[in-house]
């Protein structure tokens, strides 16, 4: 561009749009927008009032400065620091994933199911491997009678859920443990729901996903092992362990597991079939399954 024209927000996204579409971004535009939006410290919105309006120097080098991470593969996410889920805002560092329209089925499954529950007594609900805190967060809030836990293995995780649930003001309301799965909490305590969206994807599935997912997301919280069920392994028994009689595991799963998952569920023999609901887009995304009564476990499995 010519120096004797005005890099107005306008030319800005306009110029930006086009590099970061050059460069491989999904959606150059909306990308553009954000970071723009953050560098001027206004809502995104507002851009499109001011499209004549040229940003003072200071914008200007801060908004280059996140265009050359986003064009690097840095996630805008981790740029903003901040991801939306469930009409909610959450931090968000290269500790945690960034969160997805997809586990809003999880928890939408989980909110079904705990508020018919609940209606005779305050549910106990452990979120595994929480990351972020967005499914104990909107649990606690979504549930006021409810009594949650958040588990996760990573302590920098962790951190980061504790700071959202004081963003939210559910840090009375939640627990959170640090621990590998369930192992970590009391041997006696047990839960009405377990819910988990675990690591799913396969060790050769990793060399395929895009660059701002394998090099920025954390690979604890993405890969499982070469059969990706690796985690889920561990963690059917563990739930069957620490569920009620009639209580519910419910995960996240990848689509092309959605067969091997409710083999593995019943295989444990202490839950009754499993189901598999469906995302938007017709793919299955949740597994769940209810525990059995101790009476209508198979003889073959050993009692808790």
């Amino acid at each position: 561009m010519p120096q004797t024209e005005e890099w107005t927000i306008g030319r800005l996204l306009a110029w930006t749009t086009k590099y970061l579409k050059e460069r491989g971004a999904d959606s150059p535009r909306l990308d553009a927008e954000l970071l723009l939006a953050e560098a001027c410290g206004r809502k995104r919105i507002e851009l499109y009032t001011s499209f004549e309006e040229t940003p003072p120097d200071a914008v200007r080098t801060a908004f280059r400065e996140l265009v050359r991470r986003r064009a690097e593969g840095a996630p805008v996410a981790y740029l903003l620091g901040r991801r939306e889920f469930y009409s909610l805002s959450f931090r968000v560092t290269g500790d945690v994933l960034i969160p997805r329209p997809e586990t809003e089925f999880l928890l939408i499954r989980l909110l079904d199911l705990a508020r018919k529950r609940e209606v005779e007594a305050p549910v106990e609900i452990v979120d595994v491997g929480a990351g972020s805190g967005i499914l104990a967060i909107c649990a606690a809030k979504e549930l006021p009678r409810a009594r949650v836990t958040a588990v996760d293995i990573s302590p920098a995780a962790l951190a980061v859920a504790r700071a959202n649930a004081t963003d939210h003001g559910m840090t009375e309301r939640i627990a959170f443990i640090e621990g590998d799965l369930l192992g970590g909490l009391p041997d006696e305590q047990r839960f009405d729901f377990v819910v988990s969206n675990p690591p799913y994807i396969t060790t050769a599935e990793m060399a395929t996903l895009a660059v701002d997912v394998a090099k920025h997301e954390p690979r604890l919280a993405l890969e499982a092992g070469p059969r990706g069920t690796e985690i889920m392994e561990r963690l059917i028994p563990e739930a069957a362990a620490r569920l009620r009689p009639g209580g519910w595991l419910l995960m996240e799963i990848s689509p092309q597991l959605a067969t091997t998952v409710t083999d593995l569920i019943a295989s444990d023999g202490r839950f009754e079939p499993a189901t598999i609901s469906k995302d938007l887009a017709g793919l299955a995304r949740v597994a769940q399954a209810r525990r059995r009564s101790n009476t209508d476990e198979p003889s073959a499995v050993a009692a808790d």
